[in-house]
């Protein structure tokens, strides 16, 4: 099998033989972490996760995250069991039981817990939600920065908001894996997803952008994830005078840009190289590379606010 670069490569770290998980309010040793084989979860993909990063024990933009994390919660009618205050609290548990600070990685995950029967209607599930935070040492790797990511573009597509809305952050994610496995068919690391009338979209994984002229175009952002760094990068183009455009776009304007990157919470701002083996500008990515300085500096001074309170 070829090797794929994923934007979620990261680097070996052994401390994550041993981290501890949290599991409705218990910390427990991972190779002890275990849910039901009745939870909805498991049998349906019947819940909601978020993906957060703690930067200098801060966890980065966590209001934005929670709005959407509760946003989402009540749109499928599932109870949360806590208040925002309780996830910040069980977070701060699991981080403290394993001495965590920097270069983590966190996946918040609530299902609408163990079912009575293995059945499909929520009902069924009566015994309250199942929570479970999985946190890791977690660093990027270096080498996709100067080397970028491929992609190609799939026949899967992103689904109509009445079908199932993609916006919604759910265990579901059979849509997406279906997308990543034709990318890898095609020979490339993540699949580029269009919407349902043929527009360029997102990634299996990721938000998408392109830079032509010095300016940045992504989706509508009505058939993807609205990722939080997604709003983030756009807020900065906004803050810093570079030109940027929420907008319907076809693969011509893909293949032909100046740049291309990806998006999301681990891997913050990815590069990439190809589109369906079509090499993407010319290697220079100034436009990128100013972006991801400017999240950096906004990391930072989001850290700071929160550390000096």
């Amino acid at each position: 099998m070829t090797d794929h670069s994923t934007t979620h490569d990261a680097e070996e770290d052994i401390r994550n033989r041993d981290i501890k998980i949290y599991v409705n309010g218990e910390i427990v040793h991972r190779d002890a972490a275990k849910v039901s084989v009745y939870d909805s979860g498991f049998m349906l993909g019947d819940g909601i996760w978020e993906g957060m990063r703690l930067y200098g024990g801060v966890w980065a933009f966590f209001d934005e995250h929670m709005d959407r994390f509760f946003g989402s919660c009540k749109t499928i009618a599932m109870d949360v069991g806590m208040d925002r205050a309780g996830i910040a609290e069980a977070l701060r548990q699991t981080a403290a039981a394993n001495g965590m600070t920097d270069d983590v990685h966190c996946r918040l995950m609530l299902t609408r817990g163990i079912k009575d029967k293995p059945f499909q209607h929520p009902a069924l599930s009566t015994s309250g939600p199942t929570l479970v935070i999985i946190m890791e040492h977690s660093k990027p790797v270096n080498r996709l920065q100067s080397a970028g990511i491929s992609l190609a573009t799939v026949p899967q597509v992103r689904g109509l908001p009445n079908s199932q809305d993609p916006k919604l952050n759910s265990h579901s994610k059979l849509n997406c894996i279906i997308a990543c496995l034709q990318a890898e068919a095609a020979g490339a690391d993540e699949g580029l997803m269009l919407d349902p009338r043929g527009f360029v979209n997102t990634t299996n994984a990721c938000n998408f952008f392109i830079v032509r002229g010095g300016a940045v175009w992504t989706s509508t952002g009505d058939y993807c994830m609205n990722g939080v760094t997604r709003q983030k990068v756009i807020d900065l183009c906004r803050a810093n005078g570079i030109p940027v455009f929420e907008k319907n776009f076809s693969l011509y304007e893909a293949y032909s840009a100046d740049e291309a990157f990806l998006t999301g919470t681990f891997g913050a701002q990815t590069p990439v190289a190809t589109i369906d083996g079509k090499p993407i500008g010319d290697g220079d990515r100034p436009v990128t590379a100013r972006l991801q300085t400017l999240y950096k500096a906004l990391i930072a001074d989001h850290v700071a606010a929160k550390t000096a309170r």
